[in-house]
């Protein structure tokens, strides 16, 4: 049993007669503590006087003899002991690496069948599962290199190692190289499908963006007053501050686009794309600065249709008060209407001023085209012909009131 060359033709075989030498083992043993008991009684008869049953050479020789069989038994013990570990060993070394190969085709068949998503949801996913590989390779990698330093150590105790030892080492360090280089090369296409989807997802957003701000600055309400207006440039205002600071976001697509993979930067969808982004972006620029200057025009209407209000206000205040007053006769009471006109004369000054102004601002929104020329300019020509109006009277008046006083002081002088 011991000097049987059966090593084993696999690893199970290997451990079914290690588990057959651990019994032999043991009966070897048990053996040894009966024989040494028996040489040891054996011995006694060596050492007896008078008489003896036995030449004690003979019995020497025989325990001598019996000892030295155990001891060969032992050392033949202790060698299969060490064949068959180094038996088991070597299979073990085997077996892990087909386990190796097993794991590196089943990884080769997942890699070779995987797709890089649809969308950037499916990518984010797949690229989640591939962290989850690249760890699994992690751990493969360190058990791989266990098993290389166990195949290692096999050849270093025998010169050559058993054959088949380099060959398999050589052969799975090949398909774990390709293995790696499949998996980065799928971790590049992955990362450049993220980042092809991250693209379409930011151009999307921004375009939705472009497309309700266009919305809103294409809006028709002017406002109906002079408040009402102002709230709208405020928040007309607002929005151009974002439009502006979108203006980045538009001009860094050219960029990125650049950074993609050429399978994606070139396709004519994603050109045509970032085309319609920049030609949207300038329409809603543009846009936008027209409602700010029609904003900016309805706003001086408003302002200016409260203007001439308030001056037709004062000039019915005052054209009521010259039709009815009557220059009157007496000197002091003359005086007294001379200094109201004084008063009065200061105010149309003022009042004066104000029309200018109103003038001005028509004759600018006539200038540029605004669509209710024909209103304010109408607006206009009324204030002014019933200003006109009240020049006329208050010259009458002055007039009436000069004669009066003429009179009177040709009378004082007589």
């Amino acid at each position: 049993l011991l000097v049987s060359k059966d090593l084993g033709k696999h690893l199970l075989e290997v451990e079914d007669l290690l588990q057959k030498h651990s019994l032999l083992e043991a009966d070897i043993s048990a053996q040894t503590e009966r024989v040494q008991a028996l040489n040891a009684a054996a011995l006694k008869f060596s050492e007896l006087e008078g008489y003896q049953p036995c030449d004690p050479q003979i019995i020497c020789n025989r325990v001598n003899h019996v000892q030295t069989c155990l001891e060969e038994l032992g050392e033949l013990a202790g060698k299969r002991r060490k064949e068959l570990e180094d038996s088991r060993q070597l299979w073990t070394f085997f077996q892990e690496m087909e386990e190796a190969e097993g794991w590196i085709r089943e990884k080769e068949k997942i890699l070779a069948a995987k797709t890089c998503g649809r969308d950037l949801s499916s990518v984010l996913t797949l690229t989640n599962k591939h962290k989850s590989m690249l760890g699994e390779l992690g751990n493969r990698r360190a058990l791989l290199h266990q098993t290389v330093k166990k195949g290692e150590q096999i050849l270093a105790k025998k010169r050559g190692g058993p054959g088949g030892i380099q060959e398999k080492m050589r052969e799975v360090r090949l398909r774990w190289k390709k293995l790696e280089e499949v998996t980065g090369l799928h971790q590049q296409r992955l990362q450049e499908a993220l980042n092809f989807f991250q693209f379409s997802a930011e151009t999307d957003d921004l375009v939705a963006w472009l497309q309700d701000t266009y919305r809103i600055v294409s809006s028709d309400d002017f406002g109906h007053d002079d408040y009402s207006t102002q709230s709208l440039l405020r928040k007309h205002r607002a929005v151009v501050e974002e439009v502006e600071k979108h203006r980045a976001a538009v001009v860094a697509l050219r960029k990125q686009l650049a950074l993609l993979a050429p399978e994606h930067r070139q396709g004519v969808d994603v050109q045509i794309r970032v085309v319609e982004v920049e030609q949207l972006y300038g329409e809603v620029v543009e846009v936008a600065v027209l409602r700010q200057q029609w904003l900016q025009d309805a706003l001086a209407v408003y302002r200016m249709f409260s203007e001439v209000h308030a001056c037709e206000v004062w000039v019915d205040e005052k054209e009521q008060w010259l039709e009815k007053m009557e220059v009157p006769e007496e000197l002091d009471e003359v005086e007294v209407v001379q200094h109201r006109f004084e008063s009065l004369d200061q105010e149309m000054n003022s009042v004066m001023g104000r029309i200018l102004d109103v003038n001005q601002v028509v004759q600018q929104l006539v200038d540029g085209g605004h669509p209710s020329s024909e209103e304010v300019r109408s607006c206009q020509d009324h204030l002014n012909s019933r200003w006109n109006r009240v020049v006329e009277l208050v010259e009458r008046k002055k007039g009436q009131l000069s004669s009066v006083l003429k009179i009177q002081n040709y009378l004082l002088e007589c």
